[in-house]
């Protein structure tokens, strides 16, 4: 093995040379110069960071001619994803993956006597994001990239991620998630790019030099925006876009006359209170404070963009704001970015001096808006007292595209109070709000579900009153997931042998897995692919057994149920039905089942206790059956802590079953569904966003689907006629599963732990409806359906078949093609 020391020693030849020896050159380099390290006093750390920083020059390189190009050139619309979520993981491996560097660095490292799969699991996942919202916005600009669109992320730089979930006696504790703490070798801080943002004061009005009337914002508390920039790097074409995350500083962070008077906590103040901003994502909404910090959160991130993005406009065009439509693209991530709307329109009028239609044409003809969500409760709201404290100026110009829509809908259905009460932005009540979905739908020329049952459902039901206003805004755009990331780098192995059969094209074109059809009847073929799923097992069997001291069994089947927990996910069934079949086992223990590993990953917010509790139940259950004798041979449960994007790339390989279970009318679409049914996963799922389209493509006979559908849950609860109490007294095995979770079988030391979860089942609790979430309702057929996966997998030969199938079929679910879609049909963008 050659010594670091020996490869400073290269000649000046070599030193010049391309790929091995400039690879190892770069990192002495960086690990010397950048880092002030030598070979012996560096660090494992110091060591990944080098590493990071010779990938990032060759990143940087492709970046600064990529926007060299797109400066260059007056004919290109530029494409700016708004979001709250980047949930981006890490960028090691996918950078080099993306460069096609994998190969050449990893014989560079190893001959110095360094592993790269070592070093990359040092790279913390970056804490940018919670969820599905997030991380599709990271496959989003992957594809963006990759396909050579002018695109550009924009949020919020989070000091501290969500928070870092430990389990505590069963509990989930939440720690704070300090990813930043040694530094981000990826970022590069734009200081001269910094812009002021504004909070607070008051609006007065005066007439302009020409006679019209005119509002300033005045008396403000300002905070400063500095931008980091992530580049995005393409899959092979030398593409890299920019990912611009804002971090908040005071514009006087050191009060030195106090700090002379000894008040040395006061001298800091501003820079505390200024810095929250960015501190923390999603901090709690649950009281004033924290929901006073949410608004600042989202007006500070879309207030920084668009001042950003009107700088580039200009530098390119000048005033010319009748091309800003043209030239530009604004697509709303949820509800999170919807004060982009009037803060344009604030800037059009107030700072440009334009004229309300002329601001308004142009703000209508450049947002587009993206909804997450059907659930009401989760359709954002704000108080109006919050926005006449924080944004004064803002509130103005909601009230006046408020009153001016509202008219329009009066002509167009005179009388039709309903429908007024149901468009306006501002919802009456004992506290009046503003409906942050009502704005984005107005002040949008485009509005789109991500999957065509969620879509359906916005149409038919959320927005209802919009859609026969405005049909022609109404799309679907179904989610997609990056294949890059979500099986050339998280499953190597199964990639290999899929070029290998059919060549590497699928990587751009994820519909040629289509190819992998001619071999589902090739035994040879099967037999391998299903020792790369066992080997994967093995794998995460074995990081199971280092973090959690519990032995799996690879042969067991890997049910997997990973993302957050919410109640309308249900994982609250998914334990039922292991209560059941640890019944089972307790009264016959020679019961023939296949044996089975339950394999859960979830957060819950901070706020939400029942989804805490759920937790909790998850971790007693485990504990019981873990630890019993009779059953653990065939039963096994395991909740995996913090879950992440890193995590994900290790457990979605391994899985044999995927859960898919939300009640139906719920999910807007999932990619959890996308990923582990593209890893060979077979599906259990109810007809539920993208599980629809899903099946459609799979083939009835090739997922399992179950429960019931989205309209007869709703026909249900219009009835009034679903009372899950009759289900419990009828059903013995029902009734018994929730009198253990009622009585503390699994909580014995605090029997009346779980009591809620009893009580919101059968009877709702603070004022919810019993069984919200249909669990009872769908549990007999949830349960003989988990039968079938019981027969099928004893069946190595269908099942694999079955599995391949899924591999084969899915291909249409790129964010590639999601991303074509979005380009043509909303963004009319073209790749440069």
């Amino acid at each position: 093995m050659k010594s670091l020391v020996k490869v400073m020693e290269l000649s000046e030849k070599s030193r010049t040379a391309s790929g091995t020896r400039e690879v190892q050159r770069n990192f002495i380099e960086h690990l010397n110069l950048t880092l002030g390290k030598d070979v012996k006093n560096s660090t494992n750390w110091d060591k990944f960071y080098a590493l990071a920083l010779l990938v990032k020059d060759r990143v940087v390189e492709r970046w600064l001619r990529t926007q060299k190009k797109y400066y260059s050139k007056d004919d290109i619309k530029r494409v700016y994803y708004l979001s709250m979520e980047f949930l981006i993981g890490r960028l090691l491996y996918n950078n080099l993956l993306n460069l096609k560097l994998e190969d050449e660095v990893k014989k560079a490292i190893e001959e110095i006597g360094l592993n790269l799969d070592d070093l990359s699991e040092l790279e913390p996942d970056a804490g940018l994001g919670n969820g599905g919202l997030g991380r599709l916005a990271a496959c989003f600009l992957d594809s963006i990239a990759t396909l050579g669109y002018p695109g550009y992320g924009y949020g919020i730089r989070y000091e501290y991620g969500i928070f870092k979930q430990v389990i505590e006696n069963g509990f989930q504790k939440e720690l704070p998630d300090d990813w930043l703490k040694n530094g981000n070798p990826w970022e590069i801080e734009r200081k001269d790019r910094t812009v002021k943002v504004r909070f607070y004061g008051r609006t007065e009005s005066y007439t302009d030099d020409n006679g019209n009337l005119r509002f300033r914002w005045v008396d403000t508390t300002d905070v400063l925006a500095v931008p980091y920039d992530t580049p995005v790097i393409g899959y092979g074409n030398n593409v890299a876009n920019t990912l611009r995350l804002w971090s908040a500083k005071a514009i006087h962070e050191f009060d030195f006359d106090n700090f002379q008077r000894g008040n040395y906590v006061k001298s800091m103040e501003a820079k505390a209170i200024a810095e929250a901003i960015s501190k923390v994502l999603y901090p709690n909404d649950a009281f004033y404070a924290g929901r006073e910090l949410r608004i600042k959160q989202e007006y500070f991130f879309v207030s920084a963009s668009l001042q950003d993005i009107i700088r580039r406009f200009k530098a390119q065009f000048g005033n010319r704001f009748y091309l800003f439509p043209q030239k530009n693209v604004i697509q709303l991530n949820d509800t999170h970015p919807a004060l982009a709307i009037p803060e344009l329109m604030r800037i059009l009028l107030d700072e440009e001096g334009l004229g309300w239609e002329k601001a308004w044409d142009i703000t209508t003809k450049t947002f587009a808006y993206t909804n997450h969500t059907v659930m009401p409760e989760a359709l954002e709201k704000w108080e109006v007292q919050l926005f006449e404290k924080l944004l004064p100026r803002h509130l103005e110009i909601i009230y006046e595209i408020n009153a001016r829509f509202l008219n329009k809908v009066s002509e167009m259905f005179p009388g039709d109070l309903n429908k007024i009460r149901n468009v306006s932005i501002f919802e009456e009540g004992n506290i009046k709000q503003v409906r942050m979905a009502n704005l984005s739908v107005i002040g949008s020329y485009s509005v789109n579900g991500v999957s065509r049952l969620h879509t359906d459902i916005l149409k038919e039901k959320v927005f209802k009153d919009f859609y026969e206003i405005w049909p022609e805004k109404f799309n679907n755009k179904t989610n997609g997931i990056t294949q890059r990331r979500w099986l050339l780098q998280c499953n190597p192995e199964l990639s290999k042998l899929i070029t290998e059969a059919i060549g590497d094209s699928w990587i751009l074109d994820l519909e040629r897995l289509k190819d992998l059809e001619n071999f589902v009847e090739d035994k040879t073929f099967l037999e391998k692919f299903y020792e790369i799923k066992h080997a994967n097992k093995k794998k995460l069997a074995k990081y199971v057994e280092e973090h959690l001291d519990i032995s799996l069994d690879p042969y067991s089947i890997f049910d997997v149920q990973i993302k957050r927990l919410h109640e309308y996910k249900r994982q609250l069934l998914n334990v039922m039905h292991i209560i059941y079949l640890y019944n089972l086992l307790k009264e016959n223990p020679s019961l023939d089942i296949h044996p089975r590993t339950f394999i859960f990953g979830a957060k819950a917010a901070p706020g939400y206790k029942m989804a805490k509790l759920i937790i909790k139940l998850i971790n007693s259950v485990a504990d019981v059956v873990n630890k019993d004798p009779l059953i653990n041979k065939k039963l096994k449960v395991v909740f995996i802590p913090n879950y992440n994007v890193s995590l994900a790339e290790k457990i979605i390989p391994a899985a044999n079953v995927s859960e898919q279970i939300s009640t139906a009318g719920k999910e807007a679409s999932g990619t959890g569904n996308m990923k582990l049914a593209l890893n060979g996963a077979l599906t259990i799922g109810t007809l539920d966003g993208a599980n629809v389209e899903i099946k459609e493509r799979v083939g009835d006979e090739n997922i399992f689907i179950f429960g019931l559908t989205a309209e007869q849950v709703y026909r249900m609860k219009e009835s009034q006629l679903y009372n899950p109490y009759d289900i419990y007294n009828s059903n013995e095995q029902i009734r018994k599963i929730l009198n253990m979770i009622n009585e503390g079988y699994f909580n014995p030391e605090n029997p009346d732990l779980f009591k809620d979860i009893f009580q919101s089942i059968l009877f709702g609790i603070n004022g919810g409806q019993p069984d919200e979430y249909m669990l009872l309702a769908d549990f007999d057929s949830y349960k003989n359906t988990q039968k079938k996966i019981d027969a099928l997998y004893r069946e190595k030969y269908e099942w694999n078949k079955k599995a391949l199938l899924n591999v084969a079929r899915v291909g249409v679910f790129s964010s590639d093609r999601t991303i074509k879609e979005y380009a043509e049909n909303i963004w009319k963008t073209k790749t440069v």
